[in-house]
C-alpha cells in the first residue's frame, strides 16, 4: 500500500507524524510485502519560516518528500495552484491512498484532485462543524467531507454530524484524536524552556505537587488578532482577574506584535504578562503540561489540554470537538470579557469544573487509521 500524506500547514505536521511512527513501527517488524509505504507531501513552499528544523527533529519524522509550492494569500488561487501541482505529483507517483487531515483551502484543493484521478481518500479530523457556513474553513469541511471514501473522527459528536450529512456508515469509523498519540509517544520528551523570567517567578511544582504559579496564552485567529480594540479587553480581563498570577505568551508574527503595543498601551508590566519567542514544539508541550491554567483561540491546544487535565479557556464561540468541553476541562467564552474574566478567577482560584478523558482519546488512533485503511484499500 503506497501511502500519500499530505499536510498543508505546520499544525498539520503535528497530526501526521502518529501515522509516520506508525507506518514506520510496521516496517520495522512486518514481513516485507504486507509492509506500506509512504510520502509526506507538503502544499508550501520548502523555504517557509514557520517550518523551522526542529519542529521536525521534535517530531521525529522526515522533512517532507515532496513540495508543492503553493505560497498565495487568495484562497481561490490558492486552490488552483495546489490542484494543480497535485496532479502533477499523482501523475508521476504510485499512490493507493491520499489521507488529508484538518480544513484548510489546500487540503480542499487535494481532495478534489485526488478523487478526479479515482484514488482512495482519507480524512482525518473529519465531521468538524461550525455551522456557520460563511466561514470559508466550513465549506471546506463539507467538500472534503463529502469527496471522502473514509473518514476518521475523533469522537461520538463528529460520527453524529457526518451521518446527518448523508455519509453512509460504512465510510465512518471513530478512531479517537489523533493529536493524544504526539502526548503519548513524547512521554519524557518534553523539554523544559529556558525563559527569561523575573527572579521571584518559579516554574516548578512544589514539593506536594500543587497547581503551578503559571498560565498560558496564545493567539492565532485572525480576525481577532485584528481586532485589537476587542483583544485589548480581553488581555486586561486577564490580568485583572489572575489573582496576581503570572501569565505567558509564546507568540509568533502578527500575534506578537499586537499584544506587545496592547501591552505598552495599558501599561501592563513585563512580570503580569511575558510575551515571548515562540517555542519548539516539546518546550511548548511541557509549559502547557506544567500550567496552572490555559487561555487560548486553539482548538488543538484546548484538546491537548483536556487529555492534560488542565484548566483551559477557548476564545471562541464553538469547537470542532465539544467532547472537550462537555467531558474535559475546556470552556468557550467567545469574546466576551465579562466570561472571560469570570472564568480566569475560577482558574487561578482552583474553582475548576471535574473533567476526564474522552472516549478513545488513548493514544493509539494512528495504529487504528493504518490497521483499517489496510483492510480497505
Amino acid at each position: 500500500m503506497n501511502i500519500c500524506i499530505v499536510a498543508g500547514a505546520r499544525p498539520n505536521f503535528i497530526k501526521v507524524a502518529p501515522l509516520i511512527h506508525a507506518i514506520e513501527n510496521i516496517q520495522n517488524t512486518a514481513a516485507e510485502q504486507t509492509v506500506p509505504s509512504y510520502q509526506l507531501v507538503y502544499t508550501g513552499r520548502a523555504d517557509d519560516p514557520t517550518l523551522e528544523t526542529s519542529l521536525f527533529n521534535d517530531l521525529q519524522i522526515p522533512h517532507p518528500h515532496t513540495f508543492l509550492n503553493a505560497d498565495c494569500e487568495n484562497l481561490n488561487e490558492l486552490t488552483g495552484q495546489v490542484m494543480a501541482a497535485f496532479e502533477h505529483y499523482l501523475q508521476n507517483h504510485a499512490v493507493d491512498v491520499v489521507i488529508v487531515v484538518d480544513d484548510l483551502a489546500s487540503t480542499m484543493a487535494v481532495s478534489i484532485v485526488t478523487k478526479k484521478q479515482g484514488i482512495c481518500l482519507a480524512h482525518i479530523a473529519a465531521g468538524t462543524r461550525s455551522f456557520d457556513i460563511n466561514m470559508p474553513k466550513e465549506i471546506n469541511r463539507l467538500v472534503i467531507d463529502g469527496l471522502s471514501d473514509v473518514l476518521f473522527t475523533a469522537g461520538i459528536s463528529n460520527n453524529s454530524i457526518a451521518n446527518r450529512a448523508g455519509t453512509e456508515l460504512s465510510r465512518v469509523y471513530m478512531v479517537g484524536n489523533i493529536l493524544m498519540d504526539n502526548l503519548r509517544h513524547n512521554h519524557g520528551r518534553w523539554k523544559k524552556p529556558m525563559l527569561t523570567l523575573p527572579a521571584s517567578f518559579n516554574m516548578q511544582r512544589s514539593a506536594a505537587n500543587l497547581p503551578t504559579s503559571y498560565l498560558v496564552f496564545t493567539l492565532n485567529r485572525k480576525a481577532l488578532i485584528a481586532d485589537k480594540e476587542k483583544l485589548a479587553g480581553m488581555v486586561k480581563a486577564i490580568v485583572t482577574h489572575a489573582n496576581g498570577t503570572p501569565v505567558i505568551a509564546p507568540l509568533r508574527g502578527r500575534a506578537a506584535e499586537v499584544i506587545s503595543q496592547i501591552l505598552r498601551e495599558l501599561h501592563i508590566p513585563s512580570s503580569a504578562f511575558i510575551l515571548h519567542d515562540a517555542l519548539s514544539y516539546l518546550e511548548f508541550g511541557w509549559l502547557t503540561m506544567h500550567a496552572q491554567g490555559i487561555i487560548t483561540d486553539s482548538g488543538n491546544v484546548a484538546e491537548e489540554a483536556t487529555f492534560n487535565g488542565v484548566p483551559c479557556i477557548t476564545l471562541n464561540s464553538y469547537t470542532e470537538h465539544i467532547e472537550t468541553v462537555k467531558v474535559g476541562s475546556n470552556v468557550l467564552v467567545g469574546e466576551d470579557p465579562q466570561q472571560l474574566a469570570m472564568f480566569v478567577e475560577q482558574m487561578t482560584s482552583g474553582k475548576w469544573k471535574k473533567c476526564a478523558i474522552p472516549d478513545r482519546w488513548d493514544g493509539r488512533t494512528a495504529e487504528r487509521i493504518i490497521q483499517i485503511l489496510a483492510e480497505k484499500v
